[in-house]
């Protein structure tokens, strides 16, 4: 086993153990952003795994980094709303 399968789960690990114990929404965030790089990494390392590097594992990892950089801004972007309507500020 490579190091980097090794890292790859270990990350996924850690990102969710801290979805589970956590309940701040910013920490749960950030463990599934964590988790989406532990799958990152595991794809791209499972890519070049063969001897023959293959393409299309980097493509789907370039396609989820753009995916996960929208849905972290959505999230983050949820949480403001939605930290605004508790304290009740309209603006």
């Amino acid at each position: 086993m490579s190091i980097y399968f090794a890292t790859s789960a270990s990350l996924f690990a850690m990102g969710l153990v801290a979805l589970i114990l956590r309940q701040n929404a910013i920490v749960r965030l950030m463990a599934l952003n964590l988790m989406g790089i532990a799958v990152f990494l595991w794809l791209v390392n499972w890519a070049r795994a063969g001897g023959v590097i293959d393409a299309i594992p980097h493509a789907l990892v370039l396609t989820g980094i753009v995916v996960a950089v929208s849905t972290t801004a959505f999230g983050l972007a949820l949480l403001v709303k939605i930290h605004r309507l508790k304290d009740g500020d309209n603006s």
